[in-house]
C-alpha cells in the first residue's frame, strides 16, 4: 500500500475519533442541565416529598423515620397519610392557596397590561435608547429586593409619601389605610416583577419582521387589525414565557405579603415558613410544598405538551 493510501486510513481514523469526540462533547453539554436539575430539584424535592410521609415528634430531625429498621434488617415502611389528609380538613390551607393564586393570577395580569406596551415601546426604539431603556428596567435590580420593599412600607405608611400627597391635593381629609392590604401585596410584587415580564416580551418583539405589519397594512388593514392579527400572536411566546416568570414566584412570594400585607395576608408562601421555622411541624410544611410544587409544574407540563402536540401537527 502506497503513502497515499496509509494517508487516507489515517485520515479517516481522525475523522472517527473526532467524531467520537463530538458526540461525547455533546452528550457532557445536554446532560449538564439534566444533572444541575437533578442535585439541585428533583432530589431536594424527593427529600421533602419523603418527610411529607412522615409524623412530627420532639428531636432532630423533628420527623419520624421513613424506615423502620429491626436488629435483622429492614422490618417495615413506615409511612401516613394525615399530612396531606389535614391539609383539606382545614380551611386555612386551601384558604391560602386559593387567596395566592387569586393574587399571583391578579398581579401576572397586571404586570402583562403594564408590561406589553412597555416592551412594545421599547423594541420599537431606536439605538442608542433603546439600550438606556433597558438599562432603565433593570437597574431595580442593582438594589436589594428587601430594600425595595422596605421602601415601599414608608411611602404607603400612614404618613408616608402618597397618603401625604393625597392629603395635601385635597383628595382626601385623612390618610387612607394603604399599607398591611391586600393593595399594598399588589403594588409590591406588580413592582417586583415587572421586568420579568418586560425582557421576554421585548425579546419576542424585537423579533418581529417589520415587514409582516407592511405587508398587512398595504393589504388595507386598520393598525388595530395588524396588531390583533400579526404583532399579538406572533408575542404568544414572549407572553408565556414572562406570564410563567412572575407567576411563579409570585404564587410562593414570602418577603412582601409579610411586609405589606401584614398578619391577614396569609399566602401560601407565608403558611409555609411559619410551618416550618414557627411550628417545626416539617411534615405539614413538607406536604403544604408538595401540593404547592405540583400546582406550579402540572399546568407547565400540560401546556409543554399541548405545544409539542401543536408543533408536530403544524
Amino acid at each position: 500500500m502506497g503513502r497515499r493510501g496509509v494517508s487516507v486510513l489515517g485520515s479517516g481514523e481522525q475523522h472517527r475519533t473526532d467524531g467520537v469526540k463530538g458526540k461525547l462533547w455533546r452528550r457532557f453539554v445536554i446532560g449538564m442541565p439534566y444533572l444541575w436539575l437533578s442535585l439541585f430539584f428533583l432530589l431536594p424535592f424527593l427529600i421533602v416529598f419523603k418527610i411529607s410521609f412522615s409524623d412530627p415528634i420532639v428531636g432532630q430531625p423533628p420527623y419520624t423515620a421513613f424506615f423502620d429498621w429491626a436488629a435483622s434488617g429492614f422490618d417495615r415502611l413506615k409511612a401516613t397519610l394525615d399530612n396531606f389528609r389535614f391539609l383539606f380538613e382545614d380551611d386555612l390551607y386551601y384558604t391560602s392557596y386559593l387567596k395566592s393564586l387569586r393574587i399571583a393570577g391578579t398581579a401576572t395580569v397586571l404586570c402583562l397590561l403594564l408590561g406589553y406596551p412597555m416592551a412594545y415601546g421599547i423594541a420599537r426604539t431606536r439605538q442608542p435608547y433603546r439600550n438606556v431603556l433597558l438599562l432603565l428596567i433593570v437597574l431595580p435590580f442593582w438594589t436589594s429586593f428587601l430594600l425595595r420593599v422596605y421602601a415601599w412600607m414608608t411611602m404607603l405608611g400612614t404618613y408616608g409619601i402618597i397618603n401625604n400627597v393625597l392629603v395635601y391635593l385635597g383628595l382626601t381629609d385623612e390618610p387612607l389605610k394603604l399599607l398591611y392590604t391586600d393593595f399594598a401585596v399588589y403594588i409590591g410584587i406588580v413592582y417586583s416583577y415587572l421586568p420579568f415580564m418586560v425582557l421576554p416580551l421585548y425579546v419576542a418583539l424585537e423579533r418581529l419582521d417589520l415587514d409582516l405589519h407592511e405587508a398587512a397594512a398595504d393589504l388595507g388593514a386598520r393598525p388595530s387589525r395588524v396588531f390583533f392579527d400579526v404583532t399579538l400572536p406572533l408575542s404568544v411566546p414572549g407572553i408565556v414565557g414572562g406570564c410563567l416568570l412572575v407567576f411563579i414566584p409570585a404564587l410562593g412570594e414570602f418577603v412582601i405579603p409579610s411586609l405589606l400585607g401584614g398578619a391577614d395576608s396569609l399566602m401560601i408562601g407565608r403558611v409555609l415558613f411559619d410551618e416550618f421555622f414557627t411550628n417545626r411541624d416539617w411534615p405539614l410544611a413538607s406536604a403544604v410544598a408538595t401540593v404547592l410544587l405540583v400546582l406550579l409544574v402540572l399546568p407547565m407540563m400540560l401546556f409543554q405538551r399541548s405545544q409539542v402536540r401543536e408543533t408536530k401537527l403544524s
